[in-house]
């Protein structure tokens, strides 16, 4: 029955208690030892401290670096942009509304995979060169917003 499960035997370790009276085991010093930095309170030193040894950390050579990317785009070929209705003005509100842009927080950039078979007014934070090239080829605009 579910109301007479019990954790086995040594399951659950019991916590060591320190400091209290010589016949615990574990009294006066606490398991600290006699005198000296470590047996203070909030004694010891900070992680990686060798002994005013160079540390190892720093011993090492450093290698690499972190790239940090500097502006994070959703991209968005001509092909999809294709579903939008002749002359109409495509922004970022309008790519959030009609469901081809996720994440409003994301800079836009239109790269020119497909083909783009009538004019559009696009307002977008980038555009490839082919993006542009066909986007006026097809008799459109494109508008780069900062």
């Amino acid at each position: 029955m579910l109301s007479r499960l019990r954790k086995p035997f040594g399951a659950k370790k019991r916590k060591k208690v320190v400091g209290r009276g010589r016949g615990s085991g574990h009294g006066k010093t606490s398991g600290r030892g006699e005198k000296g930095q470590n047996a203070r309170a909030s004694g010891g030193v900070r992680p990686g401290f060798e002994g005013g040894q160079m540390p190892l950390i720093r011993r090492i050579p450093k290698r690499g670096f972190t790239f940090t990317p500097k502006a994070k785009y959703e991209v968005i070929s001509l092909e999809r942009l294709s579903g939008f209705a002749s002359g109409v003005e495509v922004t970022p509100q309008s790519l959030k509304d009609a469901g081809i842009v996720n994440k409003k927080k994301f800079k836009i950039k239109i790269l020119g995979d497909g083909t783009l078979k009538h004019p559009l007014k696009i307002k977008a934070h980038a555009f490839s060169k082919s993006a542009l090239e066909k986007i006026k080829s097809a008799g459109g605009t494109a508008e780069k917003i900062s």
